[in-house]
């Protein structure tokens, strides 16, 4: 297939297949790996994730994934990050000791006391952020959650859709070339699936 490259990053912490499908059903171009120069040469990056902060960004420093991902949020290519995709961007977590990527200042913090937790099934986000992804998606639209913790970052710009449960959180955060979700756009239907098509347009207008 011709066209921009869009890579998907693989540290064992996420449900590759299908985010790859997701991308691969919009016409993106896709390659699932652990190789850096492989992300460093590609035109679009979506980081996905699922499980804990810890050993997480272990696997991202193990494979010496944790600079080559800085490098490219910072070279303004575009960037979708997904649930733990957007929690590691932030500095810390309140669920252990190693340290985040530091791209969203900020701390990972726990859903409060009061509420069942993991916080699963279908939500509605309000979105404040005219972000190319995000184009056409109505706001408060549902979207399926799985997660324990929420991202808190200090700078309220970055925020660009927020959700409740127990309390208000950040739900998406997004930057002038980059976007992540708190959510499973893969696992929320259509409208989940326009989320990936405007990242593919993204990529594809920007390559």
């Amino acid at each position: 297939m011709s066209g921009p490259t869009i890579a998907i990053v693989d540290y064992q912490a996420g449900n590759l297949r299908s985010v790859q499908k997701a991308l691969e059903h919009m016409g993106a171009n896709t390659i699932v790996t652990s190789d850096k120069s492989e992300i460093a040469t590609a035109h679009g990056l979506v980081f996905p994730g699922q499980g804990a902060n810890d050993p997480s960004m272990c696997a991202l420093r193990d494979r010496s994934l944790i600079t080559p991902i800085k490098e490219f949020i910072s070279s303004g290519r575009p960037f979708m990050g997904v649930c733990l995709g957007l929690q590691l961007l932030l500095d810390d977590s309140e669920e252990g000791v190693e340290p985040g990527l530091g791209v969203i200042a900020g701390r990972v913090r726990r859903l409060p006391q009061g509420v069942k937790v993991p916080h699963m099934g279908w939500n509605k986000v309000h979105f404040q952020s005219s972000h190319p992804v995000l184009k056409g998606i109505s706001n408060d639209s549902y979207f399926y959650f799985v997660h324990s913790y929420y991202a808190d970052p200090i700078d309220e710009d970055c925020i660009a859709g927020t959700s409740t449960y127990g309390i208000k959180f950040c739900s998406a955060a997004a930057g002038e070339s980059w976007i992540a979700f708190q959510f499973h756009p893969e696992k929320s239907g259509s409208v989940g699936l326009q989320l990936y098509r405007n990242f593919v347009r993204f990529v594809d207008q920007t390559s």
